[in-house]
């Protein structure tokens, strides 16, 4: 497919920066970034994402975790979850 279309926004300059960067860790051009986000929006017919206001236990979760609080965990997803909810068993992958 031909590329001949031009998108021009703009937006913060730190927040080009750092997602410039996470993207280069990524192998993926801002370019190609964009282009995945727009396919995306027509595969799903609307933003890739939840877009809604945050309740008030996820407000209260966002500013502790700003303010440098909350658990930080290193294992798996399930193990997050076993922790979470209690659960000793281990799983078999």
């Amino acid at each position: 497919m031909t590329k001949t279309a031009y998108v021009n926004v703009r937006i913060d300059q730190e927040l080009k920066v750092e997602s410039e960067r996470v993207l280069n860790q990524v192998g993926v051009s801002t370019s190609e970034a964009i282009t995945m986000f727009f396919r995306q929006v027509i595969l799903r017919r609307g933003i890739p994402f939840d877009v809604c206001i945050p309740n008030a236990a996820t407000r209260k979760a966002m500013a502790e975790l700003d303010a440098g609080g909350g658990t930080v965990y290193t294992g798996s997803t399930a193990e997050a979850f076993d922790a979470m909810l209690g659960r000793n068993a281990k799983r078999r992958a």
